[in-house]
């Protein structure tokens, strides 16, 4: 009996002391709702904005890296010499990147349930990241070790097979640290600006590889003399380095993530299929939008393969890329910190369209320039300059479909109760690899096809000369067809509506029920330790198996 009374009185104080501070935090709440304004606390400390960037730099450091040097692997290098049909090798590369799209694809979503079920204390998607990077590093070296095979069966298997592998390895750690931004902060404007300073990053890491393909050659020629350098080029030797050096830093940049960043937004326990997964990607008609604008756009991403080739036959060697794709990489860059004041003034849905009617227009420019100059010296200046203009519209698409996603897991959250970052992202994942899947097969097939590009047979060159018909298909490639698809991708954003009020609604919402949340688990750890901690007290007198079972 004093026990019951202690206790009642006891928990009366704790819901009086509880009741009187969530009535203050609800009313405040109310208050944010009523004005549209989202909750200003701030979760992540400084340096884990930083770091959260580097980890994603380090990841494209290698993955940004990958592809295209992966094709002209395979293409040009890694069976020279070997008396292969050229127009066999080149259907073979286009069909094995083809391919191994529609894996990453199928990868994005078995990955995005399987995060969604990760429950670790690191959290559910730091793992993923953390303790993938050195098995990507591993299996993209292996990518670059050929066999020496005069079977065009076993060098077909092999490029199948290994390329495959890279990419399922690399959506395991790659689809997981994009996931990361939605995890980052429950409050929505620190989590843009952590996303948009770590999207900068990565499209500065992106570029990365560019530089150690410079470094490496001039390291090499300094060590082994020209001629031995002429051969070892030949061979691809100095991607197999330069793609090593990738591989480490990629180690090295996403343990310094892994250390220093948290998850802090909370998730559900709910256990989620396969089925599940593709029918969220579906049935969520915002997320849906946003993922089909990589399928609508698949075909602007096919200057990345022919890249290479307008640096060697513009600008005279592979490794100046760097020099062609630098501006580019300066406009991304200006391009994502540009995005970040768009999106102060406009919504994600009118700044996403504004950037793809501007990147249009600038690919046309400077494929109407290079037309009017030619295939030729003069064009270097114009072409670089006009570069930098075409690479802002790439801030864009680096950032605000990333902050539409993480208001999208908002909306799915408040519809549903439940937060499933990993499925979401998954789902932009998928056509995401999907559209990949298409890029990488049409570009080999534009670039390898369409163009009439020439194979060098000779061990000691590198790259065979090309006709000027082939190298004025290169500059379309490079500007006029990734013009089209940049206009077609912003068609699914005129349908995304997840902006203005019901954004604001829904942020509120959130607040008020992550707030009362909180307070009812401080509320049942309060009760539970008072229970601990106060005494029963009974009566001797009362030893039958009734009293005391009372």
């Amino acid at each position: 009996g004093y026990f019951k009374l202690g206790q009642s009185f006891c928990c009366q104080q704790i819901f009086f002391e509880r009741g009187f501070f969530m009535a203050k935090k609800t009313a405040a709440v109310a208050t944010a709702e009523g004005t549209g304004a989202p909750a200003e606390k701030k979760y992540m400390k400084p340096s884990e904005v930083v770091t959260f960037g580097i980890g994603l730099f380090g990841v494209a450091l290698l993955t940004g890296w990958m592809p295209d040097y992966t094709t002209t692997f395979f293409a040009d290098f890694a069976f020279k010499g070997k008396g292969f049909d050229s127009n066999q090798l080149s259907t073979i590369v286009s069909s094995v990147f083809g391919v191994a799209g529609f894996i990453g694809a199928i990868c994005e979503l078995i990955i995005g349930m399987l995060v969604d079920r990760t429950r670790t204390p690191l959290g559910k998607v730091k793992p993923w990241v953390g303790f993938g990077a050195i098995p990507l590093a591993i299996v993209a070296m292996l990518v670059f070790v050929a066999p020496d095979t005069s079977s065009l069966s076993t060098a077909t298997i092999w490029m199948f097979v290994i390329y495959s592998l890279y990419t399922a390895v690399s959506c395991a750690v790659e689809s997981p640290s994009n996931c990361f931004g939605a995890l980052c902060s429950p409050n929505p404007k620190e989590r843009s600006t952590a996303i948009s300073i770590s999207s900068f990053l990565r499209s500065v890491g992106q570029s990365g590889g560019q530089v150690v393909i410079i470094v490496v050659p001039l390291i090499m020629k300094a060590l082994m003399g020209q001629q031995q350098y002429k051969n070892a080029e030949g061979q691809g030797i100095d991607l197999i380095i330069s793609t090593a050096v990738c591989a480490l830093g990629m180690i090295i940049f996403v343990m310094i993530f892994f250390v220093n960043n948290k998850e802090r937004v909370p998730y559900t326990n709910e256990k989620v299929s396969l089925f599940e997964s593709i029918k969220l990607v579906f049935t969520n008609k915002n997320l849906l939008m946003v993922s089909l604008t990589k399928l609508f756009g698949f075909g602007r991403g096919v200057y990345g393969t022919v890249s290479l080739y307008i640096a060697v036959y513009l600008l005279g060697s592979k490794g100046l890329k760097l020099a062609l794709m630098l501006p580019m990489g300066i406009g991304t860059a200006v391009g994502t910190l540009l995005v970040n004041f768009v999106l102060k003034k406009f919504s994600t849905k009118k700044t996403y369209i504004l950037f793809c009617i501007y990147g249009a227009s600038a690919l046309s420019i400077l494929f109407l320039v290079s037309k009017g100059i030619g295939f030729n010296s003069n064009l270097i200046i114009p072409f670089l300059i006009l570069n930098f203009f075409c690479g802002i519209q790439h801030g864009n698409t680096n950032v605000t479909p990333n902050i539409m996603i993480a208001d999208c897991i908002d909306e799915m959250e408040y519809k549903t109760g439940k937060r499933q970052e990993g499925l979401a992202y998954a789902g932009y994942g998928l056509f995401s690899k999907i559209a990949s899947a298409f890029t990488k097969w049409l570009g080999p097939v534009l670039v390898y096809k369409w163009s009439s590009y020439q194979f060098s047979t000779n061990p000691s060159v590198a790259y065979a000369t090309q006709a000027d018909a082939t190298l004025n298909k290169f500059l379309a490639i490079y500007t006029i067809i990734p013009a089209i698809f940049v206009i077609l991708q912003f068609v699914p954003i005129l349908f995304y509506d997840m902006v203005g009020d019901k954004k604001d609604r829904i942020t509120a919402a959130l607040a008020k029920k992550r707030s009362a949340e909180a307070e009812g688990a401080a509320l049942e750890a309060e009760l539970a330790e008072a229970a601990k901690e106060t005494p029963i007290e009974t009566d001797d007198s009362s030893t039958d198996d009734e009293s005391v079972a009372e």
